[in-house]
């Protein structure tokens, strides 16, 4: 009866959490009680799955978008990406209470976070720090990580009361990240197709989109995630004249594509040239990053440079970059942020997310970081 429970509430919180609202992302706080308390280590994987798969619901509908394909794909996706989360929480549970369990729940978190664990790291609770800390940065970052410690201990009432008092405080002052003046992000309604870029028309419709936010004062220009499409001379040459006697300097997201595969980049554009920015650490698994096909002598699929280009210097600033899953997890964030950037710039291509909340979770989070560092904040999304 108490494994029903806690699975109820955990569901609650990750359905409630990650609703796509910034301001509710705190409830996620409260997961690591909930593994604490299960009466055993099945009952903490079912715990964990509960919150797992109820952050995530919108994958089945999202797969079903992409790969057109039926719902029984869809879930298996959805129980498979959960796999992970699920496993690493189970194996580190532990019925002694005391500071073994934090030092458990500790490595799970940072398991979570990074590679390969971290790939399929979402619905972080960490991502909430910068709700209930805004502006600390690394010490918000820190505070938030020893609350949820302490949520796993005997002390969880008062932890509880202490973050909950920090986001009421910061829920009464709240504001989102601003984007710097001159700097617009332009979201577009293009929608999509899998295999499919832009073409000849969605390029002079985005070039002209550019033009007119240019010509209401806007010197810098942020565009989707693939607005650009496959980046080719013929492209290039398109853009280059098209934006001939403006001024403005856009960032665009597209593909570069070779005999190996992919890579999924942001590009500099202006009437003087064009500029690579960057290269994206982490792909969605599965759809576009496929590393099972190089054990199998086959090439194709995008690139994770997981690593990578945490900055890029555009516009006259330092960025950091993030396209579309990687407002999900949490390393290139918080990788990003140990170089110091002046914005965050966070592109993405939804269309395949129609009837789900994915966008409005990816936009939650980003939200949650920019404010954590106190930093500007650019977002563009395609849907």
């Amino acid at each position: 009866m108490k494994t029903v429970g806690l699975t109820m509430l955990a569901v609650a919180a990750g359905a409630i959490g990650w609703s796509g609202n910034p301001l509710t992302l705190p409830l996620a706080f409260v997961f690591p009680a909930l593994w604490a308390n299960a009466p055993s280590r099945i009952a903490a994987a079912i715990v964990s799955a509960g919150y797992f798969l109820a952050a995530a619901r919108g994958l089945p509908q999202g797969v079903v978008n992409y790969f057109g394909s039926g719902i029984a794909e869809g879930l298996a996706l959805w129980l498979g990406a959960s796999l992970a989360f699920v496993a690493v929480h189970a194996v580190l549970w532990t019925s002694r209470p005391g500071r073994g369990r934090a030092v458990r729940y500790a490595v799970a978190a940072v398991l979570m976070s990074v590679p390969p664990f971290g790939i399929v790291g979402w619905a972080h609770p960490i991502t909430a720090a910068g709700i209930v800390f805004p502006g600390w940065g690394w010490w918000g970052l820190a505070a938030a990580a020893i609350g949820l410690l302490a949520m796993t201990t005997k002390v969880w009432p008062i932890a509880t009361l202490v973050l909950g008092g920090a986001f009421a405080w910061s829920a009464a002052t709240w504001t989102e990240p601003s984007p710097p003046q001159g700097w617009i992000g332009v979201d577009t309604e293009f929608g999509g197709e899998r295999g499919e870029y832009a073409g000849l028309f969605q390029h002079r419709e985005t070039i002209a989109a550019v033009k007119a936010t240019a010509g209401r004062g806007h010197k810098v220009v942020v565009l989707p995630e693939g607005a650009a499409g496959v980046w080719t001379p013929t492209v290039e040459r398109l853009w280059v004249r098209g934006l001939k006697s403006v001024d403005v300097t856009v960032n665009a997201g597209a593909i570069l594509v070779d005999k190996q595969g992919y890579d999924n980049v942001l590009v500099e554009v202006a009437s003087k040239g064009v500029r690579f920015l960057y290269r994206q650490r982490m792909p969605v698994p599965i759809s576009m990053w496929q590393p099972w096909l190089a054990l199998i002598g086959e090439f194709g699929g995008a690139r994770a440079h997981l690593f990578a280009n945490p900055l890029s210097d555009f516009g006259g600033v330092r960025v950091a970059p993030l396209i579309c899953y990687e407002q999900l997890i949490v390393w290139p964030l918080l990788q990003s942020a140990l170089y110091s950037p002046d914005i965050i710039v966070a592109t993405g291509n939804g269309w395949w997310t129609d009837g789900t909340s994915i966008v409005a979770i990816q936009k939650s989070a980003t939200i949650a970081w920019a404010r954590l560092f106190e930093l500007p904040l650019i977002m563009a999304f395609n849907i």
